[in-house]
């Protein structure tokens, strides 16, 4: 029998909630079950013990029972315990359908595709707890809902953050896989919060699963791991953590293999001396910048003029290595380009290499 989310149940009888009400004290419970408690004379929170107001008012949490009937319509006919008028009455099993139930992801993920409302309803009633566990074991439904809860705004993203999403989706990172690049992109979109950057950033291991994702995974998960780097490392602190975890050599790599994205994270992290010390000491790189800066894209070609221009600045060797590889002609071909930032780049590389 597969386990049923602990919010779907009542804390009382433990059996899934088919008519679930909130207490003041902010717990949900079966009416019947609390309503029985009460009757008893009992003036305390079942969970907390705390008191409770005379006569307190029971609040349907219509959130929590529709998301119950979208993971299995038939829940909200299981029967539930009643009482007898004399001696113990034998409870009734649960019907099949909830003792069989499958995972309440899917359901989630349907709910959260349908929009606003279906994604609130996800976040009122408490199942995004539910999605983070099963992303951090790889659930790449999971992964997806969460990734969808992002978007519905800045206070939705620092609400997800301080629930442990970073915890999960950094696991959901390391296990690689789809998953691992829907965790990446649900990081970059927690992200692009300033508060959630540093927090991100500061994980233990938040960076390094994407450096170890940047190393070992497939295209998708490379380009998800470099693009939610480059959103963290729009922080100046975060620049120096991805320098100290290896990212420059994995993101020259990627370069390598033509991505945009990875030479523009490398431009991020050549504003922090830490980081063109680092890029100084990879093999190659004056042609892996060379060659960006000949590719074509916009994006690419500024960031690597520039970063070739900061690192030839540092190392007289590695100057005379990009002239060896032609980088004053493409200068020359650069400096009447349209982009007024590739041109600036273009004359300011020109001027280093001709002291070189």
């Amino acid at each position: 029998m597969e386990a049923w989310p602990d919010d779907f149940r009542c804390p009382i009888t433990l059996e899934v909630m088919t008519d679930p009400v909130i207490l003041p004290s902010g717990h949900t419970f079966e009416r019947r079950s609390i309503q029985r408690w009460l009757d008893g004379g009992h003036l305390t929170c079942p969970v907390t013990n705390l008191p409770l107001p005379p006569s307190p008012p029971l609040i349907p949490n219509h959130a929590l029972r529709r998301l119950i009937a979208a993971v299995a319509p038939s829940a909200a006919a299981a029967p539930v315990p009643v009482p007898s008028g004399g001696g113990a009455q034998e409870r009734q099993e649960p019907a099949p359908a909830v003792a069989q139930s499958s995972s309440p992801v899917p359901a989630l993920l349907r709910l959260a595709k349908s929009g606003a409302a279906g994604r609130r309803e996800v976040l009122e009633s408490g199942n995004a707890a539910v999605l983070l566990r099963h992303a951090a074991a790889g659930d790449e439904a999971a992964a997806r809902a969460l990734l969808l809860l992002t978007l519905d705004g800045d206070d939705t993203r620092v609400g997800l953050v301080a629930d442990g999403a970073v915890d999960s989706l950094s696991a959901a990172v390391r296990r690689g896989g789809a998953a691992a690049a829907l965790a990446a992109t649900a990081l970059t979109s927690l992200a692009t919060v300033d508060v959630n950057k540093c927090t991100i950033g500061a994980h233990p291991s938040v960076i390094p699963e994407l450096v170890g994702l940047l190393r070992r995974g497939g295209a998708r998960e490379r380009r998800e791991a470099a693009t939610a780097l480059y959103e963290l490392c729009k922080l100046p602190e975060n620049r120096r953590r991805a320098v100290r975890e290896g990212a420059a050599p994995a993101l020259a790599g990627f370069a390598t293999a033509g991505s945009a994205r990875a030479v523009e994270v490398l431009g991020l992290l050549a504003k922090c001396r830490e980081g063109r010390q680092e890029l100084c000491k990879i093999p190659g790189i004056v042609a892996v910048l060379c060659g960006a800066a000949g590719s074509g894209n916009p994006r690419a070609i500024e960031q690597a003029v520039l970063v070739l221009n900061w690192i030839c600045s540092e190392s007289n060797e590695l100057a005379l290595e990009a002239i060896k590889l032609g980088a004053f002609q493409l200068c020359e071909t650069l400096v009447n380009d349209d982009n007024c930032k590739i041109a600036k780049n273009a004359v300011e590389l020109a001027r280093t290499l001709e002291t070189a």
